[in-house]
């Protein structure tokens, strides 16, 4: 018998394209939201890479966030909705509302098209941006019960992911009528490289094999795509899952540093530039003056970020693999397909 058709928003995204993966392996027919067709090359080519042709098992269809047409269509016969399409950074917003407005309004769209066609439950990609940020430094981790501090220092995009996931709770309690919501909430996203679009995330393996100056001191935590692609498709068929939220880590969080650290311990001459010196955060936070992007970094500095995945091992009975395979995996793929300096 045929799987369910199961829409996955944004299929250029590098998590998208991995939930992509694991519905095709599964057996599931996928449709996937693009903003141009255009770009159905590019995904198919960055599936192959991933091991996957699924020819008529995927079709595409043209949806923007940022306007109803299409939405309607792309829903429609779907028995789920795994929403991970989101307004990315693109320099052109200036005001917090040019960040804020599309992610919550991007939102409420697709849960709209979802509800109106009868998909059974949407699993929203949100991120630990909605949970760790604008909190005075803790001993515990952050778990699924925590929500960012608005009050805070928190920066547009994550006050953006925070507001947009409220929306989307606030939307199924009011008017949401017999849909299911479940959220996914990753720390920083690693894991294969599938071709030149990957996440933001995998920038900072990139930079260490570059051979950035030094690591600050920064702490995250880290979770494998391939990972967070099963944690969404436990989330959209578990009974469990029904309302609620999970985070997605690997393990404890770690320092940039012990990144390095991974990097030399396990590539040998290919991590030949990877940096393991610590930067005193006084001369980060000098630096930070005159340079934007570590401004960003400065809120961070000795802050722990440590979470707990618990929750979703133990009512979903998901085990990620460990932070360091995906820290190899991705600085493999990065290589392998010649994406790392020379």
């Amino acid at each position: 018998m045929e799987k369910d058709l199961v829409l996955v928003t944004g299929g250029t995204g590098f998590i998208a394209q991995h939930c992509i993966l694991a519905l095709l392996d599964k057996g599931y027919r996928v449709r996937t939201t693009v903003r141009s067709l255009a770009r159905e090359a590019e995904v198919r080519a960055h599936l192959k890479v991933g091991g996957a042709e699924p020819g008529e098992r995927l079709s595409f269809v043209v949806a923007d966030l940022g306007e109803d047409r299409g939405w309607a269509e792309a829903a429609a016969d779907c028995a789920y909705v795994l929403h991970g399409a989101s307004p990315t950074p693109s320099g052109d917003q200036v005001t917090l509302d040019d960040w804020v407005r599309p992610a919550v309004d991007g939102n409420l769209r697709v849960l709209r098209a979802a509800r109106d066609a009868g998909v059974r439950r949407v699993v929203l990609t949100s991120a630990f941006g909605a949970v760790g940020m604008g909190h005075r430094p803790r001993s515990r981790p952050f778990d699924e019960t925590d929500w960012t501090d608005l009050a805070g220092k928190v920066a547009p995009y994550q006050r953006s992911k925070t507001l947009s996931e409220r929306a989307a709770w606030n939307f199924i309690e009011v008017e949401g009528g017999g849909l299911e919501l479940a959220a996914v909430n990753p720390t920083a996203v690693l894991g294969p490289v599938l071709g030149a679009d990957y996440s933001h995330s995998i920038r900072l393996i990139k930079s260490l094999l570059d051979g950035m100056p030094g690591c600050p001191k920064v702490n995250s935590g880290f979770v494998d795509a391939r990972d967070v692609a099963d944690l969404h498709l436990r989330a959209m068929t578990d009974p469990a899952a029904k309302g609620e939220r999970f985070l997605a880590i690997a393990g404890e969080s770690l320092w940039m540093r012990d990144v390095a650290k991974v990097l030399r311990r396990r590539l040998g001459a290919a991590a030949h530039k990877v940096p393991t010196r610590e930067i005193p955060s006084t001369l980060v936070r000098l630096g930070a003056v005159s340079n934007p992007a570590l401004q960003a970094l400065v809120p961070f500095l000795g802050v722990n970020m440590n979470a707990t995945s618990a929750k979703a091992i133990r009512l979903l009975g998901w085990a990620p693999r460990s932070a360091e395979e995906s820290i190899v995996a991705s600085a493999e793929s990065l290589i392998a397909l010649g994406l790392v300096e020379a």
